[in-house]
C-alpha cells in the first residue's frame, strides 16, 4: 500500500495525508451509545441552530419520531415535520439533506415513495438532494449532521427505520416500530458529537459532498455567538485533537482516498496490551491479516471483536457471514496464545442484537468512531468518515484515558447487561480483556462467542466477493460488461432489495 511503511511522527498515531485527512481541537467531544439517546440529542442540537443544518446519510425517513418514548423537546416529533417547522421558526435558517441516491430506491421498499419524501420536506428552505456521484457500485455511507459549523454528529447511525433502540435492548419494546407499524428486534449502535475545529473540519466534509453532488458551493457558517453543545449532553472528554478519516472512491476528477484503511492499520500495529472492536461485518483481508500477525507474536495484544450473529438478507449472509467463517479461521490459526475472542450479543431470551456499531479502542489510547466497517467497500469504494482521538502523555492525556477507558467498560458492560463500575474493577484484578469478558459472560442477556462450529454452515462460494464487497471502483474487465448490461436495465427487472438493508 501507498503509506504502508512510511514512518510516523513519533509524537502521534495521526498523519494527515496518510490516516487522517486533519486533526482539529474539540473543547468538548462525547461518544453517543444507541440511538435512543443520539435521535433526543440530535433534536436538542438542532433546536439552536440559527444558520444551517446539513443532514448527510446513507437513507433518511422522514416518517420517524425522534423520541418514539414520549416527546420531551419543543417542535414535532416526526423527522420530516420537525425539519418544515424549524425553519418557519427560525427566519435565519437553511436545512441542507443529501441521502444516497440508492437508499431513495431502498424507500419504495418501505412504503415512502418520493412524492411522499417531497411532500414532507416542503419548505422553501429546506433543499433535498439525492447523491448520484458515486461509482455503479459504490455507497455513500457517511452518516453526518452538522449544525451551524459549531458541532457535528458523526458515526454509524442514520435518521431512518429500524434504528431506535434503547441500550437495555430488550426483546421486545413496544416503541422498536417502523412508522407502517412493524416491529424489529434490537439494534446496537454508536455516533460522536464534536464541536470546535473539528465540527467545522466535519462541516466541510459535508459541503465537499454537497458541492460534489449538486455542483453548489457553501460557503462556512461565520462564527457565531452563543453556544450550541446541548445541555443534557455530558462530554466523554474535553479539550482533544481529533483526527478525521476519510475513505472516498475514485472518480473522474478525484483520487481514491484510503485514510480510514491505513488508520486502521495503524491502530492495529501500534496497540500493545489490545484491541476491541465492535463492527458490522469482518470481511477486510488485508485488516484481518494484520490482526493475525499480531496475534502470532508472542507479546502482542488481545483483540476482541465483537459481530452481530448474522448479516441481514440472503445474499449479504452467503457475502458476507461466508467472508468472516474464512476470516474467523484464519484469525483462530494465528491464535497460539490464546488472545483472540470473536463475540456476538445476545438479549435475555437469547435473541441476537443486531450490531451496526463501527468502534475501535486501542489500549485505553486510541478510540475511533466514525461509519467504516471492517469490510472491502468501507476502506475503498464507499465514502465514508471516521473520527479518531489518541491519548497523549500530558496531564490532559492522563484524563483522555480515562475517558477511553470509560467508553470501552460502558460498551462491555452494556452487552454483558452489568454495571459499568463492575467490569472495570474485574477488569484491573484480571488485566485482560479477554479473561474478564469470559468471567462474566453468563446467561441471559451477554456475549457469546463464535466458535468453528458457530461459523461450521456458513461456508459461500460467494465469500470475499468482489460483486458484493469490491475493494475499489476499479472493475475486473471479466465483470465490466456485465455491470453495464445492469446498468442499462430497466429498475423493474432487477431484484427487488431486502426491506432496510442495514448498512
Amino acid at each position: 500500500m501507498e503509506h504502508e511503511d512510511q514512518q510516523l511522527r513519533a509524537d502521534s498515531l495521526f498523519v494527515p495525508g496518510v490516516n487522517c485527512c486533519e486533526i482539529a481541537h474539540a473543547d468538548r467531544l462525547a461518544c453517543v451509545i444507541d440511538a435512543a439517546d443520539y435521535f433526543r440529542i440530535a433534536k436538542s442540537a438542532m433546536l439552536g441552530a440559527r444558520r444551517r443544518i446539513m443532514l448527510i446519510g446513507w437513507d433518511f425517513d422522514t416518517r420517524i419520531e425522534l423520541e418514539p418514548d414520549g416527546p420531551t423537546l419543543d417542535g414535532p416529533n416526526k423527522l420530516g415535520d420537525f425539519l418544515n417547522w424549524l425553519p418557519k421558526n427560525r427566519p435565519d435558517l437553511e436545512i441542507y439533506l443529501l441521502k444516497w441516491s440508492v437508499g431513495a430506491v431502498t424507500a419504495l421498499t418501505r412504503g415512502m415513495a418520493p412524492i411522499f419524501v417531497l411532500n414532507w420536506l416542503n419548505h422553501p428552505r429546506v433543499h433535498l438532494q439525492i447523491d448520484t456521484r458515486h461509482p455503479l457500485r459504490g455507497a455513500h455511507h457517511q452518516k453526518i449532521v452538522v449544525i451551524d459549523d459549531a458541532i457535528a454528529f458523526c458515526g454509524g447511525i442514520d435518521m431512518t427505520v429500524d434504528r431506535w433502540d434503547r441500550s437495555g435492548h430488550a426483546d421486545r419494546d413496544t416503541h422498536r416500530v417502523t412508522p407502517t407499524g412493524t416491529s424489529y428486534g434490537p439494534w446496537h449502535d454508536a455516533t460522536t458529537a464534536v464541536d470546535g475545529a473539528a465540527a467545522r473540519a466535519v462541516g466541510a466534509i459535508a459541503r465537499s459532498r454537497w458541492q460534489s453532488a449538486t455542483g453548489q458551493a457553501l460557503d462556512p457558517v461565520p462564527t457565531l455567538s452563543g453556544d450550541r453543545w446541548p445541555t443534557d449532553l455530558e462530554p466523554t472528554m474535553r479539550s482533544v485533537d481529533v483526527a478525521v478519516s476519510r475513505t472516498l472512491p475514485q472518480l473522474d476528477d478525484r483520487a481514491e482516498i484510503r485514510e480510514i484503511e491505513q488508520l486502521y492499520l495503524t491502530a492495529i500495529r501500534s496497540a500493545r496490551h489490545y484491541l476491541y472492536i465492535e463492527s458490522q461485518y469482518l470481511a477486510a483481508r488485508s485488516l484481518v491479516e494484520a490482526m493475525a500477525a499480531r496475534l502470532e507474536e508472542p507479546d502482542g495484544p488481545e483483540i476482541v471483536v465483537v459481530l452481530p450473529r448474522h448479516a441481514d438478507g440472503w445474499l449479504e449472509q452467503q457475502a458476507m457471514d461466508g467472508a468472516r467463517e474464512r476470516l474467523l479461521h484464519l484469525l483462530w490459526r494465528a491464535d497460539h496464545h490464546g488472545r483472540f475472542r470473536a463475540l456476538y450479543p445476545v438479549t435475555v431470551s437469547g435473541q441476537p442484537i443486531y450490531v451496526h456499531a463501527k468502534i475501535l479502542i486501542a489500549d485505553d489510547m486510541l478510540l475511533r468512531v466514525g461509519s467504516s466497517n471492517l469490510n472491502n467497500r468501507s476502506i475503498g469504494l464507499d465514502s465514508e468518515c471516521d473520527l479518531a482521538v489518541e491519548a497523549t502523555d500530558d496531564a490532559t492525556g492522563a484524563d483522555h484515558r480515562e475517558a477511553i477507558r470509560g467508553v470501552r467498560d460502558r460498551l462491555v458492560a452494556e452487552h454483558l447487561d452489568i454495571e459499568v463500575e463492575r467490569f472495570g474493577a474485574e477488569f484491573d484484578a484480571r488485566g485482560s480483556l479477554v479473561a474478564t469478558i469470559g468471567a462474566l459472560a453468563g446467561d441471559g442477556k451477554t456475549l457469546r462467542e463464535f466458535d468453528r462450529e458457530t461459523v461450521d454452515d456458513e461456508a459461500s462460494a460467494l465469500a470475499e466477493n468482489d460483486l458484493v464487497d469490491p475493494e475499489s471502483s476499479a472493475r475486473p474487465p471479466i465483470l465490466e460488461r456485465t455491470y453495464r448490461m445492469l446498468a442499462s436495465q430497466p429498475l423493474r427487472r432487477l431484484a427487488k432489495p431486502s426491506r432496510g438493508r442495514r448498512s
